[in-house]
């Protein structure tokens, strides 16, 4: 009769599995979208156009939305790689942004018109897509930093700096969804705002360097 007691999971190799379960499916997720944009791009030739003039607005859209999705998984990977551990409220926020990230290639589908130009509505959309998503990024890191303090290595300054990082992004993104409905007067407002954070956040990484 085997008598030996069951073998205990160690907390910590517990909080690495989930760690790497979901670092796993953001990876694939980032991935998948990646890849879907390039296939959303389907430009058709046209009377009196060359190939390059067909090809050009399609492919600007990709690189610009292609650097743009690339920033928000260096953002979330940088969280990611300073926590202690994911709880419950980390691992949904990561899925909230997830779930914005695979809604690109639609997006993009929208940012194109059938002669392949930019569609304004298109424009407002992405827009308020990155807004959420961003946003996501930083609920996520504004709890796991401040709230659950599941960052400690992370300096004070820095972990504000981050933070309004974020913010910065959902302002401008927010200012280009004004400014396509028409509505500049908000939209510069939104870019002084924008402004004000970026020296704030430049003053904070200056703080934190020399905690380091």
């Amino acid at each position: 009769m085997d008598t030996q007691a069951p073998h205990q999971v160690h907390p910590h190799h517990v909080h690495q599995r989930h760690f790497d379960r979901l670092v796993m499916l953001s990876d694939g997720i980032f991935a998948i979208a990646l890849t879907l944009s390039a296939v959303e791009l389907k430009p058709e030739m046209s009377p009196g156009k060359s190939l390059a003039q067909i090809w050009a607005t399609p492919l600007g859209i990709y690189f610009l939305c292609f650097f743009i999705v690339s920033g928000v998984w260096a953002r979330h990977r940088r969280t990611l790689a300073h926590l202690q551990k994911t709880d419950l409220f980390v691992t949904l926020s990561s899925l909230l942004m997830l779930s914005l990230v695979g809604l690109t290639p639609v997006f993009i589908r929208e940012m194109l018109t059938d002669e392949n130009t930019a569609n304004v509505n298109g424009m407002l959309l992405y827009a308020l897509l990155l807004m959420a998503t961003y946003l996501s990024l930083f609920v996520g890191w504004g709890y796991a930093a401040f709230i659950a303090r599941l960052a400690p290595s992370v300096p004070r300054p820095r972990a504000w700096a981050w933070l309004l990082e974020d913010l910065f992004v959902v302002v401008l993104f927010g200012a280009v969804a004004l400014f396509s409905i028409h509505w500049q007067v908000l939209a510069g407002a939104a870019v002084i705002v924008g402004i004000a954070l970026r020296i704030a956040t430049r003053r904070l990484e200056s703080a934190a360097k020399k905690l380091d």
